[in-house]
């Protein structure tokens, strides 16, 4: 894997961990606005998560990267994410699938007794085009 340099969000957690993974899947964007993109296509997504937080688990994780991966890359990869219940109501475009992917990163991390945080999720669908999604939130003390 090419080493990838990504936005950074500031934020004042000690702990901040990065993951990395390609999901290769398929996706129309069924809209009439959509151009080319309204045709069954592929891509293959280059995603990065940053997780941050004060406290580390029993083991020394801020959270176990096979977690993350299990969490994304098996539910997405190769498959078409119109069939995804998390696309029923929304378009599966690059911005969607960002946000996704952080609600499921998010839902995961908060089970967690150290509580760790996504705070970014970055997800290219070309050499030419990504997505930042960074959610709102109060301030971290």
């Amino acid at each position: 894997m090419i080493q990838q340099i990504y936005p950074s969000t500031p934020h004042s957690y000690i702990f901040e961990l990065n993951k990395d993974m390609h999901v290769a899947a398929a996706h129309f964007i069924n809209h009439k606005d959509a151009g080319k993109c309204q045709h069954v296509h592929g891509h293959t997504y280059m995603i990065n998560v940053t997780i941050a937080g004060d406290q580390l688990d029993e083991a020394g994780f801020l959270v176990d990267f096979k977690q993350l991966k299990e969490t994304i890359h098996d539910r997405f990869d190769h498959q078409l994410l119109n069939n995804d219940r998390h696309f029923q109501d929304t378009p599966p475009s690059t911005e969607y699938v960002a946000k996704t992917i952080y609600e499921l990163i998010e839902l995961k991390l908060q089970q967690l007794e150290n509580r760790p945080t996504c705070i970014q999720v970055f997800v290219r669908e070309t050499p030419t085009s990504y997505v930042v999604y960074r959610p709102k939130r109060a301030s971290h003390e």
